[in-house]
């Protein structure tokens, strides 16, 4: 194999192989603990959002290069015609959930490709969806939060020689963000608060 078959898509391709194997040896080796956090910076819907350690193999792995910030809102116009004071653009969460999703499957279809040595010219994947704000503002009961989204459409367009639809399109699913957002997933909520002072007798 010479070195432009070897590497494809910016990865070693005999070390992905190797990274693959020990992945299915070992599982728990491989297996990665993710996280966020969001902290409320006094105006509604106004959160900064951190990103930083990761865990590998339950092992924590921490550096200031990984200390993403996020500064999460809404849009400009809903905000004023909601009447928020001074209303800004801002990214609002679903929006990065949406990228999240588009960039997802562009990594399930570029690992796979480059493990199978297919070549890829040009990927775009766009995402959309039409969101009813209505559970969210406490108009509709929380039951009918299956009706919030409609019509999630994921659109790819790919050119490359030999490409097969039904791979890429296996390849796609493959995402991990995919999964997140196509699955029923049971999310563990705990909420905190200050210990109640007693009062007085």
């Amino acid at each position: 194999m010479t070195d432009d078959q070897q590497i494809v898509h910016g990865i070693d391709r005999e070390t992905l192989a190797g990274f693959a194997e020990h992945a299915a040896e070992d599982p728990d080796a491989v297996r990665l603990g993710l996280g966020a956090s969001a902290t409320y910076e006094g105006t509604a819907a106004h959160s900064l959002a951190k990103i930083d350690s990761y865990q590998l193999g339950g092992e924590t792995i921490a550096r200031e290069t990984r200390e993403y910030t996020i500064p999460y809102g809404g849009w400009k116009e809903v905000m004023e015609a909601g009447g928020w004071i001074g209303a800004t653009d801002r990214i609002e969460p679903v929006e990065a959930a949406l990228s999240a999703l588009a960039a997802c499957i562009n990594v399930g279809i570029t690992i796979n490709a480059a493990a199978n040595g297919v070549e890829i010219e040009r990927l775009q994947t766009r995402v959309r969806t039409d969101f009813d704000p209505a559970v969210l503002f406490s108009l509709a009961e929380l039951a009918e939060a299956d009706s919030v989204f409609e019509n999630l459409t994921a659109e790819i367009e790919i050119e490359g020689p030999d490409l097969d639809e039904e791979l890429i399109d296996e390849w796609a699913r493959r995402a991990p963000v995919y999964t997140l957002v196509s699955l029923g997933q049971d999310v563990d909520m705990s909420i905190n608060t200050p210990a109640q002072v007693a009062g007085d007798d």
